[in-house]
């Protein structure tokens, strides 16, 4: 499954943000890519640094943005992963969006809510685990990553790769904090022995990075901090090596998988 990771700067505006994004679907679709990947709050901008809050999103819009973005799926027979801000009538979520080619939306809500996210969303219900291309792929956002549970739950449900959304930026160059958020996604690909994707907004200075990471936490593939770029990389599973085979074992033990 070729996959495609979109860095770009995410702002308040959906008709921008949208631009950008159909673009990038074009570009990836044009590679043969099988699914493209976007951050989280691509779509709305994430509150209160792209809006001041999510009840000031226009929802219509967001609706019609969701639309295109399934037709765009069908057409160019391309799944799209992406995150944005919702309503469903009564609570304000924030979710990752799949499309899949001929299917319909599903959706995975953020549930590790906190400050700006707890002011302005309320927490998700689903398992984040969807299909793609015969692939199991597990969905987490930003802060969950920080959390070796809300993985372990990957791990159970067997998925072959987890992706995380982030939007995950600074008004200053915070290098440390990139190279920390950095260390646990190797973290969550190590202990669980799933090869991890992330990728993150970029402005005004990214955090959390855009990459690939291999079920023994090497850094495949990654794009250049602070720049708009898309990630291309050639996802297969692999036979597990001597020592993942060992992590493994395990963590079944531990999991009560065995």
């Amino acid at each position: 499954m070729r996959i495609a990771a979109c860095s770009f700067a995410v702002t308040g505006s959906i008709q921008q943000n949208m631009k950008v994004i159909q673009k990038a679907i074009g570009q990836a679709a044009a590679k043969d890519a099988d699914l493209i990947v976007f951050p989280e709050c691509a779509i709305t901008g994430c509150p209160p640094r792209d809006i001041s809050v999510s009840c000031e999103i226009d929802y219509s819009e967001v609706q019609m943005a969701l639309d295109d973005l399934q037709q765009m799926a069908d057409s160019l027979d391309i799944a799209i992963l992406i995150g944005t801000a919702f309503y469903d009538g009564t609570l304000y979520y924030n979710r990752a969006y799949l499309f899949v080619p001929g299917k319909t939306a599903q959706w995975y809500g953020k549930r590790a809510l906190y400050g700006w996210d707890e002011e302005n969303f309320s927490k998700g219900a689903e398992d984040g685990v969807f299909e793609v291309k015969g692939f199991s792929i597990g969905v987490r956002i930003c802060f969950e990553v920080r959390f070796p549970e809300y993985f372990r739950e990957l791990y159970r449900a067997h998925t072959d790769l987890n992706i995380v959304l982030f939007y995950d930026v600074s008004d200053t160059d915070d290098l440390r904090r990139y190279q920390l958020i950095r260390s646990h996604l190797a973290t969550r690909a190590v202990e669980n022995v799933t090869p991890v994707l992330s990728v993150n907004t970029i402005s005004p200075y990214q955090t959390a990075p855009t990459c690939f990471v291999d079920a023994s936490g090497n850094v495949i593939a990654e794009t250049q901090r602070n720049e708009e770029a898309i990630l291309f990389y050639d996802f297969e599973k692999k036979e597990l090596n001597f020592g993942e085979q060992g992590r493994k074992r395990y963590s079944d033990e531990l999991t009560g998988l065995r």
